[in-house]
């Protein structure tokens, strides 16, 4: 039986809600640093957390916030994040269950908006980036993070055929390249740029995900049967932990 691909979202992040408050990687980061000074300076009085995940963005904005809004597809995810946000003594966030494509909020609603490690799993990014456009106020700031695809083609082709044998939710990781021309086509302006480099533990990466041992054993043959320039780039280390790129964009 074939599902929409909302609902195998929704299957793949619902049931490890806990497991990405806990996820080290999701809640640390320089990206996460810069999120939270941008939200320090510009002190915003609305601010999405769009597709939030374990709301990790929404935590990091919160104290330099008039309100958050924690959004995300999985009802199992949010409700994860309004506990959390509670345990943490952070009144001021409240959480919405949506997709990205189809937001239910007024045109200008927010001062600032940010997605993190969010957009490659969205089916329709340019109509995500089209909708955070329509809700960011005249002069708001957007914020982008994600995983970066690398410019060479064997070095994608190989990162999106692990991230899809891991999550079958994935759709793409998207270049710099791809970034900026979406952007620019949903009407934003660049106006900063920051990579950084992540080790996956391919131990945690897996488990988080509930990826079926044959599917984490095929991405292990991947791995084995990469060529060199590819190896290098992520770093295969003997237990299939590697490091992936990362870009975050800030745009006006």
């Amino acid at each position: 039986m074939t599902r929409s691909h909302d609902s195998l979202v929704q299957s793949q992040f619902g049931p490890g809600a806990a497991e990405y408050i806990a996820s080290a990687v999701h809640a640390h980061g320089a990206d996460l640093q810069r999120i939270a000074a941008i939200a320090a300076t510009h002190a915003p009085a609305h601010a999405l957390d769009l597709g939030c995940g374990g709301g990790h963005v929404a935590y990091a904005i919160a104290p330099y916030a008039g309100q958050v809004i924690a959004c995300d597809l999985s009802p199992d995810m949010t409700a994860a994040v309004e506990a959390e946000a509670a345990k943490r003594g952070l009144a001021n966030i409240r959480t919405c269950c949506t997709p990205a494509a189809a937001l239910p909020f007024a045109d200008a609603a927010f001062d600032l908006l940010a997605c993190r490690f969010s957009a490659h799993h969205w089916q329709d990014v340019p109509s995500g980036l089209r909708e955070a456009r329509r809700m960011l106020r005249p002069g708001g700031v957007a914020i982008f993070a994600d995983v970066l695809a690398p410019p060479s083609a064997a070095a994608d082709t190989h990162l999106q055929a692990i991230e899809l044998l891991r999550d079958p939710s994935h759709v793409r990781d998207y270049s710099e390249v791809e970034w900026r021309a979406m952007l620019a086509q949903a009407g934003f302006s660049v106006s900063a740029v920051m990579k950084g480099r992540l080790r996956m533990d391919f131990a945690n990466w897996t488990t988080r995900m509930r990826t079926p041992p044959d599917h984490a054993a095929a991405i292990r043959t991947l791995q084995s049967l990469a060529g060199s320039e590819v190896a290098r780039h992520f770093d295969i280390e003997h237990d299939g932990s590697f490091t992936i790129d990362t870009i975050m964009i800030e745009v006006t």
